[in-house]
């Protein structure tokens, strides 16, 4: 009975451990990924307060649905949520589903066939089994996470599923509501699983934005991280006609130069990178070079600036980022511009999305006038979305 008992003991040790990783490692592990810097509270003028009240923000790509957070509450940690998005006078918030992520991951050069990070982060955090082996179920799991917090705080969360939608948000706000209207999207098109018909499942779940690669080549084509310049396959560009057909927006962040180049001659659309930097600005692999940057504005399309060090070249203040706004005007124009924070996409920030009225302050002082502000902010996110949803 003496040894039963103790092997009861260790087993109920070994449950209590097991336990204890499945309720605090992920938590664990997203304050390393997701963190904010600490600093001072960044000064706000009363003017540029007033400036950022009445005006639409809205941000191309956000990550937060791949963390086990309540989005309904304020979180100690990461850099979006529901409470964070009303404080900081967002509007407009894309909520990016991230399904597969290989080890060891660059910006130079990663293998498809690397182990997948998202296969465990999907375990560990005790994701429905489903979403284990299926990256179409994991994009589908993310968009109930949504539509779950959208069910729980309507008031806060409305999803936008058409330009109906859109108008609706913004006229409501435009009368006093403070609900941010959440729009749905892909990093990579894999969770497709190389059939097309798996888009349909894609959009009756609600996503709408639908970025063609990730970290590593697909069968759509290649990544600007992947083992070569490769452009569109032939199942890209039936899922690129697909996209265009269906009144979806296409987002080439992450793609080959190649494929940004095969999309942007065989369609007629506004076409968006939705989190970046400016190569004149910051030379680095992660960002465009500036000419294919200017085709891709050319279609009316927008260019989402990012808030990380890798496409900021270091300085990641409001300050910086206003700068880095600064320079994709000069080089794009300021129809172009936008804002693609990758806020919770495993990247450290020096503000989180409640502070944004820091980035108005900051523009303002970059020199930028009330109306370019007001484009980079929101509106120019606005005309994209309403040229494409239908």
């Amino acid at each position: 009975m003496r040894s039963l008992g103790k092997w009861l003991g260790r087993l109920l040790l070994c449950l209590l451990l097991i336990g204890a990783f499945f309720v605090f490692a992920p938590g664990y592990i997203e304050r390393g990924r997701n963190a904010v810097v600490p600093h001072d509270p960044y000064p706000v003028s009363p003017a540029a307060q007033a400036l950022h009240d009445d005006m639409i923000v809205g941000d191309w790509h956000a990550d937060p649905l791949l963390w086990n957070r309540d989005l309904t509450k304020r979180g100690r940690y990461g850099q979006v949520d529901l409470p964070r998005l009303i404080e900081g006078g967002v509007a407009l918030q894309v909520f990016t589903a991230v399904t597969k992520s290989p080890a060891g991951q660059n910006y130079e050069h990663n293998s498809a066939e690397a182990f997948d990070n998202i296969t465990l982060l999907a375990v560990g955090q005790l994701w429905p089994p489903r979403t284990w082996q299926s990256l179409l179920q994991r994009a589908l799991y993310q968009a109930e996470k949504l539509q779950g917090f959208a069910a729980e705080a309507p008031n806060s969360l409305r999803l936008i599923k058409s330009r109906a939608d859109l108008d609706r948000l913004l006229a409501d706000r435009a009368a006093g509501a403070k609900a941010v209207g959440g729009i749905l999207g892909i990093e990579g098109a894999h969770p497709l699983e190389g059939r097309l018909d798996n888009l349909d499942q894609l959009e009756a779940a609600g996503y709408r934005l639908v970025g063609l690669q990730h970290f590593f080549d697909n069968a759509l084509g290649g990544s600007l991280h992947g083992e070569g310049n490769h452009g569109l396959t032939e199942f890209g560009r039936a899922v690129v006609d697909e996209v265009v057909r269906r009144n979806m927006v296409l987002d080439l962040a992450h793609s080959s130069p190649q494929v940004a180049r095969d999309v942007l001659a065989m369609t007629d659309i506004p076409l968006v990178v939705s989190h970046s930097g400016i190569h004149g600005h910051c030379a680095t692999k992660r960002n465009f070079p500036d000419a294919l940057m200017r085709d891709i504005a050319a279609t009316g399309g927008v260019i989402g600036i990012g808030y990380w060090a890798e496409v900021a070249c270091g300085d990641i203040t409001p300050a910086g980022v206003a700068r880095m706004i600064r320079a994709a005007i000069d080089t794009v124009g300021e129809d172009h511009v936008s804002l693609g924070s990758d806020f919770d996409g495993s990247v450290e920030t020096a503000f989180d999305t409640s502070e944004l009225p820091a980035l108005t302050q900051a523009l303002l002082d970059e020199g930028l006038t009330e109306p370019q502000i007001r484009k980079v902010m929101g509106e120019n996110m606005v005309r994209v979305l309403r040229a494409r949803l239908s």
